[in-house]
């Protein structure tokens, strides 16, 4: 799971947002700005894994997307894999 990939998961588990919304929440959040291109490939390729579900179109053409279980799952571990690594740096940098 690449970088932008982890950050559209966050940004969706804490809810139901639409792409420029997700742009917004990412770049708001980390100080990184998600290009278009980059953000729609990675939604491409989370619905393809079943990590997210696109909804139905709303106002202005927008579609809104959600995390699914299996997305909160993927997010859950690879944060517990991030959180021991960190650990590992740690005591190596000691």
């Amino acid at each position: 799971m690449n970088e932008p990939t982890l950050l559209i998961l966050a940004s969706l588990y804490s809810g139901v947002k639409h792409g420029y919304a997700i742009i917004q929440d990412v770049e708001a959040n980390s100080g990184k700005r998600l290009g278009p291109g980059t953000l729609y490939g990675a939604i491409s390729r989370l619905e393809k894994l079943g990590f997210i579900t696109g909804l139905a179109l709303q106002e202005r053409g927008r579609r809104p997307y959600r995390i699914t279980a299996a997305g909160r799952r993927a997010f859950q571990e690879r944060m517990s894999d991030l959180r021991r690594y960190q650990l590992t740096l740690q005591a190596l940098a000691t």
